[in-house]
């Protein structure tokens, strides 16, 4: 009896402390030896790292099913599920990690500014820092390929496409009124605060089936996701005031933004070409709040802004001028939820609402625009690795436009409603870290016109060398004629484009190289018979076009010490036969050639950065009655060179001065004619010159902390 229990203790002791040798080595793709992966049983400290080899062995005393896990950066983890008394002698491919830094991106069409993108050509800093932008980010945007330099206007004009074909997003919903309504000859600014902002992504085309209603681009603004610390933000400046605050709790968080800007002050000392009765005043408030939840984020996000001013602008055909007094409100409201769902699904919806009245006076006629429009989208994402993604939803867009129209005794209505509504659907593949490509498709029901159109879209991209790709993108794209049309007749059909696009892009440590062909074929454009449109306008969908051309962008922080700067380039040829042209012509906002150069210098000693931009733009077509040629002469070429200098007082008080066209350059927008010719037989003209041909700025930032290290730009 004790030799069978002692045979007992021995088997038992012998069983409790039976070691499992695991063993293996693990290979790349191309079979080649990683080495440095861990491997390891999933909750147990037994593993081992691979030698040079891509060998690993370690003995371990669990037994039964364990879970092995085989981990590298830059490639997929990989589990093995089964008896641990089988993980001997393995071979493990392990598979490149599709979201690894060196991993192909989809570039086609598309530029980031955004401080956590794969490639960036610009920041987030950038935007409030571009010496000619006075921190404006569509100011910044126009120092990029692809867009027209329209001094008057201020808006963008992507690759031959007008302003209204540019569609705007906050945080993947819609915009509808995002620019401040102004004159002729005085540029208008986009109504939203830059600091609010840490992303922004700006289509130039080919951009996803998840965006329509926009012909050329669109513009994608993210809010800040979460702040990491309370703040206060003051500025005081030459044209009025602004007054910041972030507040943050544990899971949630809420931004304030709110500026007051008057002119009278600085035109006062620097009188400009306009008879100012009220010269421009305007106030505007933001708000953002943010709530985390364990799988999500929900954020909030409000903007209300009023303007208003009075003027007397010269006019040929008016010896006392045309008397012009504009006053606007406009109300933008915006709710999203971006959250994780489980098993790789993950959601996105949102909703916004516009309010938007502007009140109107021309001479004798008063004109008063009532727009309510409001967007609603639900996206959901399934994520099966990182080689497969599939993202599908739906939104419907409505719009309800009024305007009352009065003149000595005649009164007029004109308005419409319009609905539309969507589905999307895209996937991307990713065959390797070198071949990837996105396909999607979008069909719009257009409730004005009754259309149901499909729009294919799709996008490769492929990595030539460890830091170069090429990417092709091609889609179709629709869009509602704009509300002066739809106004008059809302029975005009959709107008579309084809985007074919090419790219190509080099990126190294501090340096980005990019440069992109492309061409776009209008078709069923809007054309009515009248000098403007009215309602005694015909309108019919006859119009066609095409746009095509080369964009380049370099940008280097790398060469010189302190020293960071980009050059862009775009060559432009495009005709469109639209609106009332009787032939097809070179629009009069498009130019052939654009060129900017942004630069940066910090000065250690002075604690300063300055700034320098230079925008040049070849002359714009105007038609001249004296000839009888359509849009077949050019103004002269426009020239602007502006500086800036932001001189760090201490950590958290910046002195900020720019001057816009600092060397005075007289540049000249365009002509105005008469409209009758004078005793010879001609007709006379004037120049449109800007309002002013210089503007000077000087502001005051202030930021209060918890940190005590940040101000208004971040990094000084």
């Amino acid at each position: 009896m004790k030799s069978l229990i002692t045979i007992l203790v021995i088997l038992i002791s012998t069983l409790a402390f039976a070691q499992t040798t695991v063993s293996g080595k693990v290979i790349d793709s191309k079979n080649q030896p990683i080495i440095g992966a861990n491997v390891y049983l999933d909750g147990t400290y037994d593993g081992d790292t691979t030698d040079d080899n891509g060998d690993f062995s370690f003995t371990t005393e669990e037994i039964g099913t364990q879970a092995l896990i085989i981990s590298y950066l830059s490639y997929e983890t990989k589990t093995l599920v089964a008896d641990v008394s089988t993980f001997n002698k393995l071979q493990i491919k392990l598979k490149d990690d599709m979201e690894a830094l060196d991993a192909v991106v989809i570039s086609a069409g598309t530029f980031e500014a955004n401080d956590n993108s794969k490639v960036s050509v610009l920041n987030s800093l950038d935007v409030v820092t571009t010496a000619s932008a006075l921190g404006d980010f569509v100011g910044a945007l126009q120092t990029l390929p692809g867009t027209s330099t329209v001094a008057e206007d201020g808006r963008l004009f992507v690759r031959g496409g007008d302003a209204n074909e540019t569609q705007i997003f906050i945080d993947g919903i819609r915009v509808f009124t995002p620019y401040s309504p102004t004159t002729n000859n005085l540029p208008t600014r986009g109504r939203y605060s830059p600091f609010l902002f840490d992303g922004i992504t700006f289509s130039t085309g080919g951009y996803s089936s998840e965006y329509g209603n926009a012909l050329s681009s669109v513009l994608l603004l993210n809010t800040i996701d979460e702040p990491d610390q309370n703040k206060t933000d003051i500025g005081i400046m030459t044209v009025g005031g602004s007054l910041g605050h972030t507040k943050k709790w544990d899971k949630t968080s809420l931004s304030v933004n709110a500026s007051y800007i008057n002119l009278a002050p600085y035109l006062a000392v620097f009188s400009d070409r306009n008879d100012w009765h009220k010269p421009y005043e305007g106030a505007q408030g933001e708000a953002v709040f943010r709530q985390k939840f364990t799988n999500g984020m929900l954020k909030f996000y409000a903007a209300f802004d009023t303007a208003n001013f009075d003027l007397t602008q010269e006019d040929i055909n008016i010896s006392e001028g045309v008397r012009f007094k504009l006053n606007n409100k406009n109300f933008y409201a915006n709710s999203s939820y971006q959250g994780v769902l489980g098993n790789g699904w993950s959601i996105h919806s949102g909703l916004s609402y516009t309010i938007a009245r502007t009140d109107i006076n021309v001479i004798d006629n008063t004109i008063e625009d009532d727009e309510n429009s409001a967007h609603i989208k639900l996206k959901l994402k399934k994520r099966f690795n990182s080689r497969f993604k599939l993202s599908f939803g739906a939104e419907h867009f409505t719009t309800k436009f009024d305007e009352t129209f009065s003149t000595e005794g005649f009164n007029a209505s004109y308005g419409f409603t319009s609905n539309n509504s969507a589905a999307f659907a895209e996937s991307d593949i990713v065959f390797s870290k070198d071949f990837a490509i996105k396909v999607g498709l979008r069909a719009d029901h257009y409730a004005l016109s009754d259309e149901f159109q499909i729009a294919p879209r799709v996008s490769v991209a492929y990595k030539t060398s460890k830091n170069g790709q090429l990417s092709l993108a091609y889609g179709d794209f629709y869009q509602n004629a704009n509300n002066n049309i739809l106004k008059f007749n809302s029975e005009v059909q959709t107008q579309n484009t084809k985007h074919y696009i090419m790219n190509y892009q080099h990126v190294t440590d501090g340096r980005i190289f990019r440069a992109e062909v492309y061409r776009k074929e209008y078709d069923d454009l809007v054309k009515f018979d009248t000098q403007l449109e009215g309602f005694d306008s015909n309108f019919d969908n006859s119009g066609s076009g095409f746009a095509q051309g080369l964009d380049l962008f370099w940008r280097d922080n790398k060469s010189v010490k302190n020293v960071d700067y980009w050059l862009s380039y775009s060559y432009l040829d495009t005709e469109r036969d639209y609106r009332n042209y009787p032939t097809a012509a070179q629009p009069n906002f498009a130019n052939t050639h654009n060129f900017s150069a942004v630069a940066k210098y910090w000065i250690d000693d002075w604690k300063s950065q300055v700034g320098f931009a230079y925008t040049f733009a070849s002359g714009r077509p105007y038609n001249n009655p004296n000839t009888n040629e359509f849009l077949g002469e050019m103004t002269k070429s426009y020239n602007s060179v502006s500086l800036n200098w932001a001189y760090l007082i201490s950590q958290q008080k910046i002195l900020y001065l720019s001057v816009n066209n600092v060397l005075g350059f007289k540049n000249i927008n365009g002509y105005q004619y008469a409209d009758a010719p004078n005793m010879n037989g001609d007709f006379s003209r004037r120049s449109l010159r800007p309002a002013a041909d210089q503007f000077f700025f000087v502001g005051f930032f202030w930021t209060i902390s918890d940190n005590g290290t940040d101000n208004q730009l971040d990094n000084l």
